[in-house]
């Protein structure tokens, strides 16, 4: 059986195994290996401490997810097919280690990003055809 999300290796374990898996899609390891050049050295434990400070409300993340997304949209176009994709791997890997309301929300939290990401991108679009 599996068990709910309650510690920071569970985070570590998913935001891991989920980035792992962001690198093989083709969708998505372009952006993040090719465009944003990420340093998943550094990339990884800031994205423990965001899990960390969503899941559990432990301030331990500082930064600005929106302003980082919106410079990377400038670099490569977002769209709805990259946010799609993003989060059914983040559901497929939740589901896949753990399960209970931790989990649940973490899987919720991911829906309600990709809306206001996606939804701040598509405004800049806008703004910037005018």
């Amino acid at each position: 059986m599996k068990k709910d999300i309650t510690t920071i290796e569970d985070i570590q374990l998913l935001v891991n195994t989920f980035y792992s898996r962001v690198r093989e899609n083709e969708t998505l390891g372009y952006v993040f290996d090719g465009v944003a050049q990420v340093n998943w050295e550094k990339h990884l434990p800031v994205m423990h401490s965001f899990w960390e400070t969503v899941l559990f409300g432990i301030a331990s993340f500082k930064g600005n997810p929106l302003a980082k997304h919106t410079a990377l949209h400038e670099r490569v176009p977002l769209t709805d097919e990259h946010f799609t994709t993003w989060l059914l791997l983040w559901h497929q890997t939740i589901d896949e280690l753990f399960d209970g309301k931790v989990a649940q929300s973490a899987k919720s939290k991911a829906e309600l990003m990709k809306i206001l990401m996606l939804g701040k991108i598509q405004q800049l679009n806008t703004a910037n055809a005018v």
